[in-house]
């Protein structure tokens, strides 16, 4: 009778050696499979690009005005800023996207290293600045601001310091379409990849938001931007 436990009970602890010697091997292989799958990834670019109108300008209407009797060039600065402003108004420009800045003026007595030999003491810069959504009237403006010439009004280059801007600022409104474009493209290039490679594509590993850039299209044509993204996701291969 003790031989016949004896023998159950070995037969019982055998089997569950053999069990969990099986479910171990069970183990080991899926953690090898994983280890083995870890590698097999593909990490791909995806690109989306738009050339889109600026959707707001600020331009900056500077004049200058030289002498040596200060309260007659404040005057002369005020009837000139009346004179734009009347411009600006007259052809669909409101009050509320002009505003007028305080005239910077500059003694030329003062300046420590300048010349004593000038005619002139003054020289006062008036700048107006308009900001507006109106891109195209803005710029039509801009081409017929030669039409002040007549009236002794000539508008100045800003330069480097105060040049026409041109911006786009609804490109928050496009982002969620343009990076689902860009992920799009990315999918394409590692399906490509995963059939050269006699594999299957399978989930999204990792993926970065991607970075929005603007740019002018052209030196020319700076009121045409260009919104670019590159997205990088990266994306696990399977047999």
């Amino acid at each position: 009778m003790e031989k016949k436990q004896f023998i159950r009970e070995s037969a019982i602890i055998a089997a569950g050696i053999l069990l969990g010697l099986f479910t171990l091997g069970i183990s080991i292989k899926a953690a090898i499979d994983r280890f083995t799958d870890k590698d097999r990834r593909v990490t791909v670019k995806g690109l989306a690009e738009k050339e889109v109108d600026a959707d707001k300008v600020t331009w900056p209407i500077q004049t200058k005005e030289i002498g040596n009797d200060l309260p007659a060039l404040y005057a002369k600065i005020n009837s000139t800023t009346a004179v734009i402003k009347r411009f600006l108004t007259s052809n669909g420009i409101s009050e509320a996207e002009i505003s007028v800045n305080a005239p910077t003026v500059i003694d030329l007595n003062a300046e420590r290293y300048g010349e004593n030999n000038r005619s002139y003491r003054y020289n006062i810069t008036s700048t107006i600045i308009v900001t507006s959504q109106n891109v195209k009237l803005v710029r039509s403006l801009i081409n017929r601001q030669g039409e002040l010439l007549p009236q002794g009004i000539a508008i100045v280059d800003g330069g480097y310091e105060n040049p026409i801007k041109y911006e786009f600022v609804a490109f928050r409104d496009m982002k969620p379409e343009m990076m689902t474009e860009a992920i799009q493209n990315a999918e394409k290039t590692a399906q490509q990849f995963a059939e050269n490679s006699h594999s299957k594509l399978d989930k999204i590993v990792n993926a970065d938001q991607g970075q929005f850039s603007i740019d002018n299209r052209d030196e020319n044509t700076p009121y045409i931007k260009k919104v670019r993204v590159v997205t990088t996701v990266t994306y696990s291969l399977k047999d």
